[in-house]
């Protein structure tokens, strides 16, 4: 057992002057909890001494107030200098956030040929609608891709992807801190459901700020080299002007119901914005639930020696913050355990989640393709079934694995070391 001395520092208990009132232990959620062996009196003088600061003990009890007040998702460590860590504060959610925005965009770039593919294949572009359902597809794609407009093609709207992938990465990363924190206030309330929810609830809340970006991307991505090429903002202006028409007629009909239907404007830019809800919470809360509670069992103790780094329990020693200021963690995973906690987090979301995927593309191109009807969900996933079936729900799911996985393992895997390095 370990004791609070006067001076706040750690000594061991026999070193307390006999006058101390409270024996002060740290329990394994790493808070400050007051022990059940009390001394006697310890009512009548820990209230003289806290409120005058007297000899021996003096303070002891207000010092244990204060630490036990704190929010239970600060979390204090036994460590000498190791500042605690509370997820409100405002240094954390910036550094929080950064790390969270930098590995969107890393992940992002490794896998931009692949989500340039299946884009393709998901909004049944007429180009590549041979290439789906083939073992060689994807090989098949990028080559014709490479073949006609060359390297960048296979990079076509990845920079809008990483406009948009940061401020999203960002903000689906530090709000699932925040909500986590506040959901799980304590280990013993820490749940599946609730890890689930915090996951689902900070996917939803970056995807709303972040969906026009998305839709700007996805059409990017389905134009080809035999389309005329747009710019950025031409192709923000084409969204912006597309309109909810009614089913082509003929002759002045036609230009009367034209004249008379409204143009969409800014709602174009959220189109496919309610199957991204109803899928992100499958994705984004079965993908943290995932990576979480591998990362949990990897950590175990019979697992420890071989899957964590020896004294990663606090921020790096090469961080730039000075010792003072860096903030306790968990042992941190060896590179190899991350990227395997990182990839069954992407494979087992990516299934969960995908159908809703589909029709969130489908309806994202819908201004691009046919008459320019603008579906609805259900009307979507009819439309859907009546061209492919079942099948047509996981049209692109192989290369949604392969895209997915590395893509996944890698967010977390930096998101994780860059915590380390920024001592959060």
């Amino acid at each position: 057992m370990t004791s609070v001395s006067q001076d706040h520092g750690l000594l061991p208990s026999s070193s307390v002057a006999p006058s101390a009132t409270k024996v002060v232990s740290f329990s394994t959620q790493g808070l400050l909890t007051q022990s059940d062996h009390h001394m006697e009196e310890a009512g009548r003088g820990g209230d003289r001494r806290g409120a005058g600061g007297g000899g021996g003990g003096g303070g002891i009890p207000s010092i244990i107030q204060s630490q036990s007040e704190i929010d239970p998702s600060v979390n204090v460590d036994a460590s000498a200098g190791v500042k605690p860590v509370d997820k409100r504060t405002l240094d954390y959610v910036l550094r929080s956030g950064l790390a969270g925005g930098v590995a969107g965009c890393a992940a992002k770039t490794i896998v931009a040929p692949l989500d340039r593919v299946k884009i393709l294949f998901q909004a049944s572009n007429p180009e590549f609608a041979k290439y789906t359902g083939s073992w060689f597809g994807l090989a098949s794609a990028i080559r014709d891709i490479n073949r006609s407009e060359g390297v960048r093609g296979l990079f076509k709207g990845h920079s809008a992807t990483l406009l948009r992938i940061f401020p999203y990465a960002a903000i689906k990363f530090l709000a699932y801190e925040q909500i986590r924190a506040a959901l799980i206030p304590s280990r013993d309330k820490e749940t599946p459901f609730r890890r689930l929810i915090s996951g689902s609830m900070a996917g939803i809340t970056s995807v709303f700020f972040t969906y026009p970006l998305e839709v700007i991307r996805v059409r990017l991505a389905f134009e080809t080299k035999h389309e005329s090429r747009s710019s950025l903002s031409a192709i923000c202006r084409r969204i912006y002007q597309e309109q909810i028409t009614a089913r082509s007629v003929a002759g002045t009909t036609a230009s009367a119901v034209d004249a008379v239907t409204p143009r969409s404007g800014l709602t174009n830019f959220y189109r496919g914005f309610a199957p991204t809800l109803v899928g992100m919470i499958p994705y984004a809360g079965v993908s943290f639930l995932t990576h979480d509670t591998i990362g949990d069992w990897l950590r175990s103790p019979s697992l420890a020696p071989y899957t964590t780094i020896p004294n990663s329990e606090s921020s790096s020693p090469r961080s730039s913050l000075p010792r003072k200021k860096r903030r306790p963690s968990r042992p941190q995973l060896t590179a190899s355990a991350e990227l395997f906690s990182g990839a069954m987090a992407g494979l087992i979301s990516q299934t969960s989640a995908y159908p809703l995927e589909v029709i969130r593309r489908r309806m994202q191109v819908g201004g691009a393709v046919g008459d320019g009807h603008r579906l609805k969900m259900a009307e979507t996933a009819r439309k859907i079934w009546l061209e492919k079936g079942f099948r047509g729900f996981w049209v692109g799911l192989t290369i949604g694995y392969v895209k997915v996985v590395p893509m996944v393992a890698t967010s977390f895997f930096i998101y994780e070391r860059a915590k380390w390095w920024l001592g959060i």
